[in-house]
């Protein structure tokens, strides 16, 4: 647990023995230091050789411990794994948001309503039997949305890989990506 800072106001003395009441620090001026430390300490990862900035950012205690760290290599087996887990609950995501806005046109009438206005605009005989569900039924819309997740599944996760891949190459010539890490102060 991290201490608060308490500014003691006022001490009592009562015949038996003295009390002191703490009042905390508006919320204003404590949101305020927050965001005044919060940006020293981003100044002070941004640029880790200022030992100034470092100084500043440690208030009372030590500076943070920072490391530097460069991402040389992404495993693509990992990557191929993540990208298809994600891809098989994005193509589920995806029937399941499909079906219920089918559900919900139905329930609206839509269908009754483009049959009706087909039939006012062909008129006669021949547009009487005109079922808008026929070739548009939720079993063939659900049917297309399978295959266009499944097709989905199949090409994110290829692509995943292969920007693993690539990047792998990519971070052999030119050393990868430089991350800064700072210890947090809780």
């Amino acid at each position: 647990m991290t201490e608060r800072p308490v500014e003691r106001t006022s001490t009592r003395t009562t015949p038996d023995r003295t009390q002191e009441t703490a009042v905390r620090a508006p919320l204003g001026e404590r949101i305020s230091a927050k965001l005044t430390k919060a940006t020293d300490e981003h100044r002070a990862n941004a640029n880790p050789e200022s030992q100034k900035a470092a100084k500043k950012a440690a208030v009372g205690g030590r500076p943070p411990r920072r490391a530097r760290l460069r991402l040389t290599r992404v495993d693509p087996w990992s990557v191929m794994k993540t990208a298809f887990l994600l891809s098989i609950a994005f193509g589920v995501v995806t029937v399941v948001s499909v079906l219920m806005v089918w559900s919900v046109l139905g329930a609206a009438g839509v269908w009754d309503s483009i049959n009706t206005t087909v039939q006012d605009v062909v008129g006669g005989q021949d547009s009487a039997g005109f079922d808008v569900t026929d070739y548009l039924g939720t079993s063939r819309v659900i049917g297309f949305t399978m295959l266009v997740a499944i097709i989905d599944v199949v090409l994110l996760t290829a692509i995943a890989t292969l920007g693993a891949f690539l990047y792998n190459m990519a971070a052999a010539l030119l050393g990868g990506i430089e991350v800064t890490l700072a210890e947090d102060e809780r």
